[in-house]
């Protein structure tokens, strides 16, 4: 696979249009700080870490994340929109200076700073810049 977080993404958009109430996926460490992060900012109900068990012949040979999903009262997804900005064959970085703001700030854009996975908010509040890996709303 060569782009492990627009699957993820790709699987959450899908599992919201078929209303399922969670998804399991691979597990790597950036896709659980982004999961995190989105269950901080209330796009996704919780996540979880599921520990694999390596012994033979068990189903669940390798780590996986659980994402409980998030529905409005009246059954719509509260993920209206998910979009990949950098991708592997072109990485987009911003400044400081130059965070964007997705739907004027009703919607956050998610930066993987040296600082770790985080909104485009927390960045402007501690100053940093870094790569912009998608928007949601």
């Amino acid at each position: 696979m060569t782009d492990p977080i627009a699957d993820m993404l790709t699987r959450i958009r899908n599992a919201q249009a078929v209303h399922k109430e969670e998804l399991v996926l691979p597990f790597s460490k950036i896709k659980y700080e982004i999961a995190k992060l989105l269950a901080r900012e209330n796009f996704i109900e919780s996540t979880e870490k599921i520990i694999g068990n390596f012994n033979r012949g068990e189903k669940n040979k390798f780590d996986e994340i659980k994402i409980v999903l998030k529905y409005q009262e009246d059954g719509q997804p509260s993920i209206e929109h998910i979009k990949r900005i950098s991708k592997p064959g072109q990485r987009i970085y911003v400044r400081k200076d130059s965070l964007p703001r997705v739907l004027n700030d009703l919607g956050i854009a998610v930066l993987s700073t040296s600082d770790g996975v985080m909104s485009n908010k927390k960045a402007r509040r501690v100053q940093v810049g870094g790569e912009l890996l998608f928007e949601i709303w």
